[in-house]
């Protein structure tokens, strides 16, 4: 997006939601940068600056502010078909970049480059020239942000906050943070501390708070997690979603995860298990795809106005991409209802007991080996047919050489062409998965019976040719108008 102040003073002054994420702005009387949506007094045209990200506002020496929190803003979305390969490219690296910024591996702009198949001067130049910072400040960035949020609210002592931020040492990080910020972590917890959890609630799990764009169809997200929830794996109560989570799935150790939402401030109250604090930016990033918090509702809408549907439609991600995997696996020519019958059979057999604040969430999904292990009739005795259990079986097996092609920033195409080489695997499982795994907006899945079905009701298409065609108005973002099209179908049965 290239910046008009103008009309991005404008935004500010409407505080604009459209713009939360994607917008920020300096004020040079404070030396501090703000969301647009900021609820302090407008500051005077003459002193804002204004940058498309937080690594731009620190870059020119500016502070988070600390009641609008930056860091807990939306991301500005993921890049797919839309941009030139420069742009792309650049993207695909700040991808990588969010996903390293905990790592607490050291950075190396060589690495990256290599695994995107450029030279790194040639991906600082097109980084530089994208995200108007350099590679290693947008990393630093990232993890003094990712600091500030867990600093504003946990109560995680201060040394696991850095550990957690992707720094090594405790000297580093508080030189760092000192450095950027002008004060020490201890005092930006003091100066937080009426908004950090209070009680013995806040020592047994950690709780971030996240925001999203306004409008968001909760009611179809929460319905459609309702629908194919496990038993033991997964439930939703009210406007909370929680879950358990696999050893591997997020961390070697296994955990869970509530996100409640809360419409009123258009935020997500994060928690998840103590177990999980030391990749909180793992959890942070994977949970914003799972409720595809990173959305932009305006531009998604104005592309489907033709879809009958509520405004702010988001694409249902995953937390445990295998997990996923399997029940799309299941799910080939039965009703949700049956393959979540299957699924809940497939964690009694083959999943482990796992303890969380809920009696009702008392399982862990089955590892990868453990159905790699299990032989065709012991799957096939769980009532899934045999040529199911054995596509099963295989995809367990391959998880292994499957889960790399799932890198941040990455295309879904090679995962797509490695699961259609599985058998019992086809086109349209191969893309569901990757849609919902990868969070891929523009998924289209071939021959879909009710979207099939939904289209020749709606606009008069007799097949899948015709429905292709049809769809091209809504790209990038098909994967969106296939949620709407299905729900379509739910209100008018």
């Amino acid at each position: 997006m290239d910046l008009d102040a103008d009309a991005a003073y404008q935004a500010l002054a409407a505080r604009d939601a459209r713009f939360d994420g994607r917008l920020f702005v300096g004020v040079t009387s404070t030396g501090i940068y703000c969301r647009p949506i900021c609820r302090v007094r407008t500051p005077q045209r003459r002193n804002c600056r204004f940058f498309e990200t937080p690594a731009q506002a620190e870059a020119a020496a500016f502070r988070p502010c600390l009641k609008c929190r930056p860091e807990i803003a939306p991301g500005a979305g993921l890049p797919w078909s839309v941009m030139d390969a420069s742009r792309t490219l650049a993207r695909q690296a700040a991808l990588a970049l969010n996903a390293q910024a905990a790592s607490g591996e050291a950075a190396s702009l060589a690495a990256l480059a290599a695994k995107l198949g450029v030279s790194d001067r040639h991906l600082r130049r097109i980084f530089s020239a994208d995200q108007g910072v350099t590679p290693m400040q947008y990393l630093q960035t990232r993890r003094l942000l990712l600091a500030k949020q867990l600093l504003t609210d946990t109560a995680l002592p201060v040394a696991q906050v850095a550990l957690a931020s992707g720094f090594r040492s405790l000297r580093r990080f508080n030189g760092a943070f000192a450095d950027q910020y002008r004060m020490s972590p201890s005092r930006l917890r003091g100066a937080v501390d009426d908004e950090a959890p209070q009680g013995a609630d806040s020592l047994a799990a950690v709780t971030l708070t996240l925001a999203y764009r306004a409008p968001f169809d909760h009611a179809a997200l929460l319905r459609f997690v309702a629908q194919r929830a496990i038993s033991g794996i997964e439930e939703v109560e009210g406007l909370a979603i929680r879950r358990s989570l696999r050893a591997g799935a997020l961390a070697a150790e296994p955990g869970w995860i509530e996100a409640r939402f809360d419409l009123d401030r258009d935020r997500v109250q994060l928690r998840f298990a103590p177990a999980l604090a030391p990749l909180s930016a793992r959890v942070v990033a994977t949970a914003r795809r799972w409720l595809d918090l990173d959305a932009a509702p305006a531009h998604i809408d104005a592309a489907l106005a033709g879809i009958p549907g509520a405004p702010g439609i988001r694409l249902p991600g995953s937390l445990d991409p295998f997990e996923l995997a399997v029940r799309a696996v299941l799910g080939q020519q039965v009703t949700v209802a049956a393959a979540r019958t299957l699924a809940r059979r497939i964690v009694d057999r083959f999943g482990a007991p796992l303890a969380t604040p809920w009696v009702t969430l008392a399982r862990q999904f089955p590892q990868p080996t453990a159905l790699a292990a299990a032989t065709l009739d012991e799957v096939a005795s769980l009532g899934i047919v045999r040529q199911r259990a054995n596509a099963l079986i295989a995809l367990a097996s391959a998880w292994p050489a499957l889960e790399p092609l799932m890198s941040p920033g990455t295309s879904p195409d090679a995962f797509i062409a490695a699961l259609c080489e599985l058998p019992g695997i086809g086109p349209w499982t191969a893309h569901y998965i990757a849609m919902r795994a990868f969070g891929w907006p523009d998924a289209f899945p071939p021959n879909d019976v009710a979207v099939l079905k939904a289209m020749k009701q709606l606009f008069g298409t007799v097949n899948q040719r015709a429905a292709d065609e049809r769809a091209q108005a809504w790209r990038p973002w098909r994967a969106y108008a296939v949620l709407r099209l299905w729900n379509s179908l739910e209100k008018s049965s």
